[in-house]
């Protein structure tokens, strides 16, 4: 049996420690409502089905940043997680990279993509997508 991995790592600066510690409670709602708890009444309605996708980590980093990492998938959810803090606090836009990877040589299980990030879009392209572009032309 083979362990599939998607890996990102990054940091998000904010402006200031109240913005940090608000990201800091709505990542730990977001991750209470992944594994089954009650969704708070005050939480954001367009981050309820991102919950779902709340398999990435967050650790203060700094008085003025986060930084948002993991292992184990998330893409999906730490996108709509940043949208919502750009959203929240008009933050610029923010991009990062992921990768899938295998604990075994397997065809399918390598690659990767990226992201970028703005209050209105989010563009996602993985390394699948680009080749297949590639290859119609």
């Amino acid at each position: 049996m083979a362990d599939y991995y998607t890996h990102f790592s990054f940091i998000v600066v904010l402006a200031d420690t109240g913005q940090r510690d608000y990201a800091l409670k709505l990542f730990l709602q977001m991750s209470a409502a992944c594994r089954g708890e009650n969704i708070p009444p005050d939480f954001p309605a367009k981050l309820i089905e991102a919950c779902e996708d709340c398999s990435f980590d967050f650790d203060p980093d700094g008085p003025q940043a986060i930084w948002l990492h993991s292992s184990s998938s998330g893409v999906d959810g730490v996108c709509a997680f940043i949208q919502h803090l750009i959203q929240q606090f008009n933050l610029g836009p923010v991009g990062f990279e992921w990768s899938h990877d295998c604990s075994k040589p397997r065809t399918d299980a390598y690659g990767g993509g990226a992201a970028y990030i703005t209050a209105r879009d989010i563009k996602t392209m993985s390394t699948a997508e680009w080749l297949r572009q590639w290859r119609n032309t």
